[in-house]
């Protein structure tokens, strides 16, 4: 089995922990500040918190709003650990005032304001002009997400952003703020994400006020309403991801425009400042800068290519669905970003999408698709630099015109590491997915109980939605089959006299890539509701079971989450479907 689909490791701690915001000044930088340019039309002082047009200039300088009255939730002790913070530093007053918005009081060198960008918006490879408020594009970005800071700590840089820090230019009228429900949901789904071994931005903490609340349309109990039929007022929380940089497609798409209409005299300068900043930030280890720059344009395509292509395929392996892979929401660094409208299919479907307005193109099984189609805008993009070097620009489209290939690779090693088997079998694993349709099966259930090697279908009935047994002898002749490919793979090594040993080391090494617990909405939805009544118990036990998602656990933790979804929830709003209201 390829170990990348391994579950990562925790990082080890290379320096002193960190207990105080005194200690954690000494390794803060602002490497994005530094290196690029400020919109000529910010203020001083960080307070620019109406929605304008932006028209040149890589970030605007914004001061966060702060929650009234915050308190804590919970924080990463993952996180914590790659860090190098001490575990009682989450309950010290500076960590709940800065993580909370408040950056009044923070010791030199830090800063009062952070910082928030503007991006492009394309959807499915489709430029979009008209989502922002003056409909040129020009207002389109962060518009409730501030970094505050870089951090360099075990020779990595980390950027800490506030999810729902208030007001930005970008905010397009909106109030800036994140409710306790999506952010609970982005927090946990950070931690499951990493813990199950896909590329994502990650949780430091989450925090809660007592006095600050939003309005947003929503669902009402039990409805099984396709759209939000309520509105409802909730708390506002501020969550912090962290993440290498937040640098995205659409952002140095967005540059590529100006460059390409000659919108401004820096344009083209500005495009390639933050191209060389994406390199330096994401792709440093493997892009020598002193290289012609061309080289380095032509690398980071073909570098960010296999990134993407594994983030995806890490996506479809934990059953894992976006819901709205637009550029914006595509991270140059090769992980997860956003958790908005997001979801893990439970019940087996090739067209899975949570979100009510994502539409087919951003389902489950169409995610390599749209992976390519923001693929193509970056080339585009980066293709805008290469105009003056025919022979770079042929390079690029070739690597452009590789990506399908690539991506079809890396999801058939996938898809073979799930079953078992050292080489991908069309035939077999398409009549594996068209039993999975007619049963229906639980994806995860399914794929967890078959990583045991059963050899009839009565084993693999915990996984199925329905009581119907017309399909069993179908089954059963698919295990049969299936098996048979397992032995024809035995044979072709050369331990073949311990046939039961390598049975084992198969199993086990199928339980590493088929995880047992994932993010299902029904257990995350009590835990938010709890959580806005002050009762984060039920949040700490799901984020306790996501960080540890390979693990068996007690009999009593599988009895209530190793389990198919009640159907009840079927068809529920806010649970088989929710809108991107957070």
């Amino acid at each position: 089995m390829n170990s990348k689909f391994q579950p990562n490791s925790p990082g080890a701690n290379m320096q002193s922990a960190i207990k105080s915001l005194d200690e954690l000044a000494k390794d803060v930088s602002y490497s994005l500040m530094e290196q690029l340019t400020a919109d000529p039309q910010a203020t001083a002082d960080g307070e620019d918190y109406e929605p304008r047009q932006v028209f040149s200039g890589h970030y605007v300088p914004v001061k966060p709003t702060p929650l009234e009255s915050p308190v804590y939730i919970s924080h990463s002790k993952t996180l914590f650990d790659e860090l190098g913070f001490d575990a009682d530093l989450a309950q010290t007053d500076g960590f709940r005032q800065l993580f909370s918005g408040d950056l009044s009081q923070v010791p030199e060198p830090m800063r009062h304001s952070g910082w928030a960008c503007g991006y492009a918006l394309s959807i499915y490879g489709t430029e979009y002009y008209r989502q922002c408020p003056f409909q040129t594009g020009n207002g389109y970005g962060d518009g409730r997400a501030i970094s505050i800071l870089e951090l360099t700590r075990g020779g990595k840089r980390w950027e800490m952003q506030l999810k729902g820090a208030g007001r930005t230019p970008y905010c397009r009228g909106g109030d800036g703020r994140a409710v306790l429900r999506s952010s609970v949901r982005e927090f946990l789904a950070q931690e499951a994400m990493h813990a199950l071994g896909v590329p994502t931005s990650r949780s430091l903490s989450l925090f809660v006020s007592t006095e600050d609340q939003a309005v947003r349309p929503w669902y009402s109990e039990n409805t099984q309403s396709y759209d939000p039929d309520i509105r409802v007022v909730e708390p506002c929380a501020i969550s912090t991801r962290v993440a290498s940089s937040f640098l995205r497609v659409g952002q140095v798409e967005l540059f590529a425009r100006r460059a390409r209409k000659q919108e401004h005299a820096e344009a083209m300068q500005e495009l390639e400042l933050i191209v060389r900043h994406v390199i330096e930030r994401e792709y440093k280890d493997e892009i020598d800068t002193s290289a012609p720059f061309s080289e380095q344009v032509v690398l980071l395509a073909r570098l960010y290519g296999q990134r993407l292509a594994r983030m995806v395929t890490h996506w479809m392996r934990v059953g894992f669905c976006q819901g709205n892979f637009n550029s914006d929401n595509c991270a140059l660094g090769g992980f997860t970003l956003d958790y908005g409208p997001f979801g893990f299919m439970e019940s087996f479907d090739p067209y899975y999408q949570p979100w009510t307005g994502g539409g087919r193109h951003f389902s489950f099984f169409n995610q390599p698709a749209a992976a390519e189609q923001n693929y193509k805008m970056l080339w585009s993009a980066l293709n805008t630099l290469l105009t003056h070097d025919p022979a770079a620009q042929a390079v690029l489209e070739e690597i452009r015109s590789e990506f399908p290939a690539l991506i079809q690779a890396e999801l058939e090693v996938m898809w073979a590491a799930k079953m078992g088997m050292k080489a991908f079998e069309p035939a077999l694993f398409g009549e594996m997915l068209q039993l999975m349709l007619k049963t229906p099966v639980d994806y995860t259930l399914f794929f967890r109980e078959l990583s045991h090697l059963p050899t009839d279908v009565a084993s693999l009935k915990k996984a199925f939605y329905t009581d119907d047994d017309s399909f069993d002898d179908a089954w059963n002749a698919w295990l049969v089959e299936w098996h048979s490919a397992l032995r024809a793979d035995m044979d072709k090594g050369e331990e073949r006299s311990d046939s039961d040993e390598i049975r084992k080391r198969i199993s086990q090494q199928m339980l590493q890539v088929n995880p047992k617990y994932i993010l299902r909405e029904w257990h995350v939805a009590p835990a938010y509701r709890a959580a806005e009544e002050g009762d984060f118990t039920l949040l700490r036990e799901l984020q306790q079971l996501v960080t540890n998602p390979y693990d068996e656990q007690t009999k009593d933790i599988e009895q209530k989450f190793y389990r198919l979804k009640p159907a009840i929830y079927a068809n529920m709003g806010g649970i088989s479907h929710y809108s991107c209201s957070s």
